[in-house]
């Protein structure tokens, strides 16, 4: 994937996190075992780990499962950004089904979400500082990096009224990934920049302006109850929707293309596993997979729709160039600010040399060097 980092991995203690759609995703897990020592010790964690699978697990209503060609089966967990219930019906799934993989709706720039407490993150999404925009802006472009702060007051307002800091599936899942045997955690999200991006370039200027007002001025109450309601559509999402409506082609870049990305990764993770042999002479043996994938809920008809389709994720990674109506309202923006800022200040410089002129010592000095001033 151009442009991507890879994201630092994580202490042995907890499951790698691994990223990016052209990364393949190992066949073999980890441990392989090297003599028959180890296959003992592989084969007893492995039939520990069966043991606690169930064949026919008891899942919360919230999952979705589904079954790739291989026999491999995905257990899609449809959550609410801002729901204790989503926490918990994450937990129980895990535990349930001692996956494989754990697939989550986040990218490597937002991976720092999963080590950060509580109290931090709840600090970090009421902060929306100059830095900030400035980072977004550098990261993702004038308009992007602005459209981004954007839907960061939004998270903001949702977590000040409901005092819960977004995420908490998110680190739960890699909490329980960390506890069950051979199960590693991917990134399963499409990189907010090349969704910024290219959701800014699907708007007009004026649709950018009237989008730009609306998540100005997003300000309703939101209670809990609103939220677990909301569990049929994620509730950022819903009230994206509701205010995007009328701009079909900003929906598309930031929920349709990234379910198919999801649904990509998704299938890239569930793919058979071969299992470790004493030695080279003995036959290959290769299992179906159990993947767990953690995703607000407002993918999850996306993801199943996309699931048995040929997907193309290189059309949705590209960011097409400006066009040259885009090129002439970024240089009228500018002209604008910069217009505003030099009147901006002309008008402060005029008030400020009347304010000097108008004090008591300044008359008294101007007096002086007039009658100092020699007469013709």
């Amino acid at each position: 994937m151009e442009g991507e980092e890879q994201p630092p991995q994580e202490a042995d203690a907890e499951p790698a996190v691994t990223a990016g759609a052209s990364e393949p995703v190992p066949r073999v897990l980890p441990g392989e075992a090297q003599n028959p020592s180890d296959v003992d010790a592989f084969n007893l964690l492995l039939e520990m780990k069966l043991k606690r699978r169930r064949e026919r697990p008891n899942l919360p209503h919230t999952v979705t499962q589904l079954v790739a060609e291989d026999g491999s089966r995905v257990y899609v967990v449809g959550t609410a950004h801002f729901s204790d219930d989503s926490k918990r019906d994450v937990v129980k799934t895990i535990r349930e089904v001692q996956p494989d993989v754990v697939v989550v709706e986040l990218c490597q720039y937002r991976v720092s979400m999963l080590k950060m407490d509580e109290s931090t993150l709840l600090r970090e999404a009421k902060e929306i500082s100059l830095e900030k925009l400035q980072q977004a802006v550098r990261q993702n472009g004038l308009m992007s990096g602005l459209m981004q702060m954007l839907l960061l007051k939004v998270s903001a307002h949702i977590t000040e009224q409901l005092g819960m800091a977004p995420g908490g599936e998110f680190r739960e899942a890699f909490k329980e990934a960390s506890r069950v045997p051979f199960c590693k955690f991917h990134l399963g999200d499409r990189p907010i920049p090349v969704t910024f991006k290219r959701a800014i370039a699907a708007l007009s200027f004026w649709q950018k302006v009237k989008l730009a007002w609306g998540l100005c001025f997003l300000s309703d109450p939101i209670s809990k109850d609103d939220v677990e309601r909301c569990k049929q559509k994620d509730l950022l999402e819903q009230m994206m929707a509701e205010m995007i409506g009328e701009f079909p082609d900003l929906h598309r870049t930031i929920v349709s293309e990234r379910d198919v990305y999801l649904t990509y990764m998704l299938r890239q993770a569930a793919q058979r596993l071969e299992l470790p042999r004493s030695s080279d002479a003995e036959p290959r043996k290769c299992v179906p997979a159990v993947v767990v994938g953690v995703v607000g809920m407002g993918h999850v008809p996306g993801i199943e729709k996309n699931w048995s389709t040929d997907l193309n994720i290189q059309e949705i990674m590209t960011v097409p160039p400006p066009s040259i109506s885009g090129r002439v309202s970024r240089l009228a923006v500018k002209a604008a600010f910069f217009g505003l800022l030099g009147y901006g200040l002309y008008w402060m410089g005029r008030r400020t040399v009347s304010l000097v002129l108008s004090l008591p010592a300044a008359q008294y000095c101007l007096e002086r060097a007039a009658t100092a001033r020699p007469h013709k």
